[in-house]
């Protein structure tokens, strides 16, 4: 089923992301992840692309297995980078032919080691690029990524919406968030969204924090910011990894209730694989 008619009516939304873990240990351990997840009945749950395109292979192959053993619908993402035309399109055909119906199409971060991107010769350059390839070819149901901070390579707020404007006017059916730590910053963007002619669901990105030096690096990579007072609270109990998932845990309970409280149509949680924090807060909601 495609997502866009779920969450039409479903509401509000679940939603879970795994990435594509190492060996056959990794996976087995995903499996168990989803299986503790799956009693809240997701809307859906996505597996990553790594960067460069380095996991194309293994995303493809959990997003066909997590469909035929959960029957949780389940989304690919693809990306722009280390790919053209051609081998974008064996992509799709593997998910198309394997009963998969929803694609979240992304520009794609750098390979590692490589600073910028670089379009690859018969490929895309832009999120919207890959969109506009897709909805013409196929007929998934199509997502997009968006920034309620502004994408860091964005020159500004404005440039950054006119961008997400073009991807939605190419196909992108609903809207992801990236990671975001304060309610307040989700609620201006969809505001500012909704006057720029963006009309689409937009759900919210959560991350539980469960390590300091870890969301301090990915919110260094996606230009998101920790509130000061929330940074204050996890750096005061920095030596105590469970001070650290408490407060963590807690701040993700209530911006969670304070999303849903504003009408949020659905909450995206970045797992990492793991289970326990993502299955408290959904206990918390209840």
């Amino acid at each position: 089923m495609k997502i866009i008619e779920k969450l039409a009516s479903k509401k509000p939304s679940f939603s879970f992301e795994f990435f594509p873990p190492k060996g056959e240990e990794g996976k087995e351990s995903l499996f168990e992840t989803v299986a503790h997840l799956a009693p809240y009945a997701p809307t859906f749950v996505s597996v990553t692309y790594g960067a460069g395109g380095s996991t194309r292979r293994l995303t493809v192959e959990l997003t066909l297995r997590i469909e035929r053993e959960t029957g949780i619908e389940c989304m690919a993402h693809l990306t722009c980078v280390g790919a053209g035309r051609e081998e974008i399109r064996g992509v799709l055909d593997q998910l198309r032919d394997g009963g998969v119906q929803n694609v979240l199409a992304l520009r794609g971060d750098p390979p590692q080691g490589q600073q910028d991107f670089v379009v690859t010769e018969g490929g895309f350059a832009h999120a919207s690029e890959l969109v506009a390839f897709v909805r013409d070819h196929y007929d998934f149901c199509l997502a997009g990524a968006c920034y309620p901070e502004k994408h860091p390579e964005a020159a500004s707020p404005e440039i950054d919406l006119e961008n997400l404007k073009r991807k939605v006017d190419a196909g992108a059916e609903f809207l992801v968030t990236q990671l975001f730590f304060d309610q307040r910053d989700y609620f201006a963007f969809v505001e500012r969204a909704r006057r720029s002619g963006i009309t689409v669901p937009i759900l919210a990105g959560i991350m539980p924090i469960t390590n300091v030096s870890q969301v301090k690096r990915f919110t260094a990579m996606c230009g998101a910011r920790i509130p000061a007072d929330l940074l204050e609270r996890l750096e005061a109990v920095h030596g105590d990894p469970h001070e650290v998932r408490r407060v963590g845990v807690e701040h993700a309970i209530a911006e969670c209730r304070a999303l849903l409280a504003g009408g949020v149509p659905g909450i995206h949680f970045y797992t990492l694989n793991r289970s326990t924090a993502t299955v408290e807060i959904l206990e918390a909601l209840r």
